[in-house]
């Protein structure tokens, strides 16, 4: 036991060092380096987890690895003292989802699903954001850039992975209709 809780301090301080979240493959081969086997990455970051139960922090598992992030319930008091990352756009939050669900996707195929066209600004944006990034080009005449989201996407919006992601018929359930399931909103009204 004194040799996962070494080792859990070690990996502590490798994810708390770290700005971006730390896969368990990494957090894997750490451990090998450290002499220990690969198969106690599961002990040690329940330790890890243990420890900090009743800090304002927690470990969490996101964008496929580990990270500490402020506990949800302390982040409200928070947001009056640091500064607020800027807010996306209506058009870029649109063209985020569109891109996050249907990706890899061309401007093309975005502009369809939008039924407007893409500014540059927008895919500017999401791109110096880095929230998106080029995943290859359609083999098409022109071959258009095929867009996907990125590992910062996920960490930003606390996402595990893409399966993370809210189905698309939960986004489509109406608000209003708490208590009278079934109902949802599509564009021909409310079924």
């Amino acid at each position: 036991m004194d040799a996962l809780m070494t080792l859990s301090r070690l990996v502590e301080g490798l994810i708390f060092a770290s700005a971006e979240p730390v896969s368990e493959n990494a957090l894997r081969q750490f451990l090998v380096t450290q002499g220990a086997e690969e198969t106690v990455l599961g002990p040690v970051l329940a330790i890890v987890m243990a420890r900090y139960e009743d800090h304002a922090v927690e470990l969490i598992a996101v964008a496929k690895g580990w990270q500490f992030r402020t506990r949800p319930e302390i982040a409200p008091a928070l947001t009056r003292i640091i500064e607020k990352p800027r807010r996306l756009s209506r058009s870029a939050m649109e063209t985020l989802a569109i891109i996050a669900y249907h990706q890899p996707c061309t401007r093309a195929d975005i502009e369809g699903i939008r039924g407007v066209s893409l500014s540059q600004t927008v895919l500017d944006t999401l791109i110096e954001d880095g929230l998106i990034m080029p995943k290859g080009r359609k083999e098409v005449p022109g071959r258009p850039i095929l867009w996907g989201t990125s590992a910062h996407f996920l960490s930003s919006f606390g996402l595990s992975d893409l399966g993370a992601l809210p189905r698309r018929d939960e986004l489509l359930l109406d608000p209003d209709a708490a208590g009278q399931a079934g109902r949802v909103v599509t564009q021909q009204g409310i079924q």
